[in-house]
């Protein structure tokens, strides 16, 4: 079954309301939830992933920044506020990452990006040949599965879907612009694991008067 990860963001940045908006979710059925590792304050992130585990829901941080430093910012705030998956993260420091977190005897797990990530919001851009690879090279190196900024690509997605899911042997987690039914049915023809959708649920995509709760029950009853 394709799963189905809320995550507390808009244009790549956590909401600031984002402790609110847990609040009246999580009797949704709701099983994933997540945000970017920017946006909030330390405290307001210890806060929001205690709550998480509070509710019995599996829980994602997505790091987003670029260079060396803040990424593994983002690596140590996973760490100090307890999430299940880390996902994102350049890959360029993939290798460096599982090492950090073997060292620390880390059980989170990572999904890093493939490709090569540009802007913020972030972009998917590289020949397809080269993304396959990345994900290869990131399966080697023992990562639990591979974060796809799928509907980023700026080149022919349904073939870059077609090539992934047929090459990668890990878990997909599709990440960025999800926006339609439409895109949650090929996923799910794909048996993608999961994706992520956020600020297409606080923009009303799917149900164009509902509310927060209405759009994530929308969304997982095609699952």
């Amino acid at each position: 079954m394709t799963e189905f990860i809320f995550m507390l963001t808009q244009h790549d940045v956590t909401v600031p309301n984002a402790l609110e908006v847990l609040e009246k979710v999580k009797d949704t059925g709701l099983r994933y939830i997540g945000c970017k590792d920017i946006g909030l304050s330390l405290n307001q992130y210890i806060e929001l992933f205690s709550r998480i585990r509070k509710y019995g829901m599996t829980s994602f941080l997505e790091v987003v920044t670029y260079n060396e430093e803040e990424h593994f910012n983002g690596v140590n705030l996973a760490l100090k506020v307890g999430v299940d998956n880390l996902i994102g993260g350049m890959p360029q420091y993939t290798k460096k990452t599982l090492e950090y977190l073997r060292e620390k005897k880390s059980r989170v797990k990572y999904f890093p990006y493939i490709g090569k990530i540009v802007d913020h919001p972030c972009i998917l851009q590289g020949s397809i040949d080269e993304i396959i690879k990345d994900g290869g090279e990131a399966e080697a190196l023992g990562v639990n599965g591979i974060n796809l900024l799928l509907y980023r690509y700026v080149g022919d997605q349904k073939t870059l879907l077609n090539e992934a899911v047929k090459k990668l042997k890990v878990p997909l987690i599709v990440a960025g612009n999800v926006t339609s039914f439409e895109q949650i049915e090929e996923l799910k023809k794909n048996n993608i694991w999961a994706f992520t959708i956020g600020g297409a649920i606080f923009e009303k995509k799917f149900i164009k008067q509902g509310d927060v709760q209405d759009q994530i029950i929308a969304v997982l009853n095609r699952l």
